[in-house]
């Protein structure tokens, strides 16, 4: 019998405002009505592509902030984190906003993982208010983990496209809006992929490890959700992820969505679909909560997913470590 790993909040959190940031191929994907903000230049009015990446950080924070109704003074704390080396576009936000900050990285579970520490802290009364930032830059993450894209490297079919997109939710103690009942800490789960490409499968295990944990915790199953998502498994670690649930007694069935299989469309050509630490805080921060607001979600599952890996373990034939943790929201 292994540990518990689900934490029931005796007061809950809820997510007052969610705001999505977005680039031009996101907006034109089967979501892009969804999207609070879709931006047409790649660098965000900078002059590269690291410092557009940390704007649109800016931008998804400051919304969020606004459509609170609230002011930057009156978030008490920031947690946020993103794919670069040193999360040094959540640093570099941070910055200039003179707020506490605790700089998180697990990689594309990232958007859960501080979810789950922020509703901690509320649901503990350290404080009334914390932001939960996270984002990926398709160029950003392309030059760090495989390739600049003035190589102009082929990829094979089972590959990902890492989203330009960036989203931020506010925690507060009161308020409207859905609550997070639940977190579920993952467990660092490794599939034996070594393949940079096929993130979706390395991240597969590591998801149906968590639903599963999240079930067995709560007594709840698939049933008890109107809808369950990854965070950016795209179409083959999806799949992946189906058979792993189903050979636990666990069938998805059509409630269970994946958040990179929804970003693009098959006509973009993006392969297997979204990946990047974007993927699932755009689509939570738009989709997801338009859903619980309108009343056609009452009771979600979402289960970021990230790769644990480095440019130079991946290069040193390792394989990938894998992690998901989940939130519980209730309208």
């Amino acid at each position: 019998m292994g540990k518990r790993q689900t934490i029931s909040f005796t007061r809950p959190p809820r997510i007052v405002s969610g705001m999505s940031v977005v680039g031009t191929k996101e907006g034109e994907g089967p979501l892009g009505k969804y999207f609070d903000s879709i931006e047409t230049d790649p660098k965000f009015g900078e002059k590269t592509f690291e410092k557009g990446e940390a704007t649109m950080f800016e931008r998804a924070i400051v919304g969020a902030i606004d459509k609170a109704g609230l002011k930057k003074f009156d978030i008490e704390a920031l947690l946020a984190g993103d794919l670069l080396n040193q999360c040094v576009s959540s640093s570099y936000v941070a910055r200039g906003l003179s707020m506490p900050f605790l700089g998180l990285y697990n990689a594309c579970s990232t958007m859960t993982e501080a979810l789950a520490l922020g509703s901690v802290l509320v649901d503990g009364g350290h404080f009334k208010r914390v932001a939960c930032l996270t984002g990926s830059h398709f160029a950003t993450a392309e030059r760090q983990y495989r390739y600049p894209l003035e190589y102009g490297c082929q990829r094979p079919p089972y590959a990902q496209w890492t989203v330009t997109a960036s989203g931020c939710s506010i925690l507060a103690s009161e308020g409207e809006g859905p609550i997070v009942a639940n977190a579920v800490i993952g467990r660092v789960v490794d599939y034996g992929i070594n393949d940079l490409n096929n993130m979706g499968a390395a991240m597969a295990a590591a998801a149906a490890d968590t639903i599963c944990a999240a079930f067995d915790d709560t007594g709840m199953d698939e049933r008890d959700f109107d809808a369950i998502f990854t965070g950016d498994l795209g179409r083959l670690g999806a799949e992946i992820m189906r058979d792993l649930c189903r050979e636990r007694g666990l069938e998805l069935g059509q409630r269970y969505s994946d958040c990179g299989e929804m970003m693009y469309s098959r006509q973009q050509k993006c392969y297997c679909g979204g990946s990047g630490a974007g993927c699932s805080a755009a689509v939570l921060n738009s989709f997801i909560l338009s859903k619980m607001k309108s009343g056609e979600y009452k009771r979600v599952l979402l289960l970021a997913t990230g790769a644990l890996m480095s440019p130079t373990t991946s290069y040193q034939g390792e394989t990938i470590p894998s992690i998901s943790h989940g939130v519980i929201l209730e309208a």
